[in-house]
């Protein structure tokens, strides 16, 4: 009934903006034929408005995979780079979070793996708002950071990666089979800042998917029970996008189409030194705001990709690896 009403209203955007078109056509021909400059000029800021609502509305044609109106789950792993590919990853947490925060969204950290010296190696964040899945997958894949290291005694230029993974949140009607033989749960202590908030009891749990050897945890709630339920929400989507992935390879193989593994490709550069600019791989998208991009602005890479799915054009990167 959800998936109904919002492509009941899909339609009806688009019928309204049909009608708009129609009236605004009828209106410029006839200040045209009465010679009516102050209507051609109120009509030209319309026709304006309604290229912008176009533009708007052709995103949302983007938006029409089973799942995109959910809320998101994104995991996020440090990659190359040691120390600096850890502090990496927290940046990214925050631009992420950021981004939310700007639309609305309601954020909740359920699992983190702190670095060794600085940052984190691992983090889940769940996003919870209309379409935050459909527009944050293209998020998929390794983000590369260029800068000069703030652990480099000798303040040497440094490269690192952190790779994204994002998951919808998936309803209790949506049919992922789970047997229960095949999931061990382990139980620890839950982190926390020392003193009267580290946990006496082992609140947080470990899932570990024997079939797949898939590993989720959550350690944010109060309750054992809690972080079960998360953990497992957590364990379902990255079943559902294993099955996704197998899907989509298998329909790319009936097309004659390669397709290369989501995890293995990098969509994005962010550059800090010797220059700055936040270049997108996929799509060609670039701006030299980085210190914007990194603190949430990151709606003009969401649009460009979602705006290439629906025209169906592909950009192809040489993939240098320059530092």
């Amino acid at each position: 009934m959800r998936r109904l009403a919002v492509l009941r209203d899909q339609v009806d955007e688009w019928g309204d903006l049909t009608r708009r078109v129609a009236d605004a056509i009828e209106l410029v021909d006839l200040a045209e034929m009465e010679e009516d400059a102050e209507t051609l000029e109120v009509m030209a800021q319309e026709a304006r408005d309604l290229a912008e609502l176009v533009d708007k509305r052709e995103l949302k044609l983007a938006l029409s995979g089973e799942h995109d109106e959910a809320g998101a789950i994104l995991t996020l792993h440090a990659g190359e780079g040691g120390t600096e590919a850890q502090d990496w990853t927290q940046m990214m947490l925050r631009m992420y979070v950021r981004w939310a925060e700007r639309h609305g969204f309601k954020t909740a950290v359920t699992d983190t793996t702190p670095g060794e010296e600085a940052g984190l190696k691992t983090v889940t964040v769940e996003i919870e708002g209309a379409w935050a899945y459909g527009y944050l997958r293209g998020e998929k894949g390794n983000h590369r950071l260029v800068r000069i290291s703030p652990f480099d005694s000798n303040a040497r230029r440094h490269t690192s990666f952190a790779k994204v993974e994002v998951m919808p949140i998936l309803d209790d009607d949506i049919d992922i089979q789970i047997h229960p033989n095949d999931v061990r749960m382990d139980v620890f202590l839950s982190g926390g800042a020392g003193g009267q908030n580290v946990q006496k009891n082992s609140t947080a749990v470990r899932l570990t998917h024997l079939p797949t050897g898939i590993v989720v945890s959550c350690q944010n709630e109060r309750s054992q029970l809690q972080n079960r339920e998360s953990a497992m929400r957590v364990l379902r989507a990255k079943l559902y996008e294993i099955e996704l992935e197998k899907r989509l390879a298998h329909e790319a193989a009936l097309r004659g189409v390669y397709v290369k593994a989501g995890f293995g490709s990098r969509i994005r550069n962010y550059v800090l030194q010797p220059y700055q600019l936040v270049k997108d791989e996929r799509t060609g998208y670039e701006t030299g705001n980085t210190g914007a991009v990194l603190d949430g602005d990151i709606d003009g890479f969401i649009d460009a990709w979602l705006k290439m799915q629906v025209t169906g054009e592909t950009f192809v990167s040489e993939g240098t690896d320059e530092d």
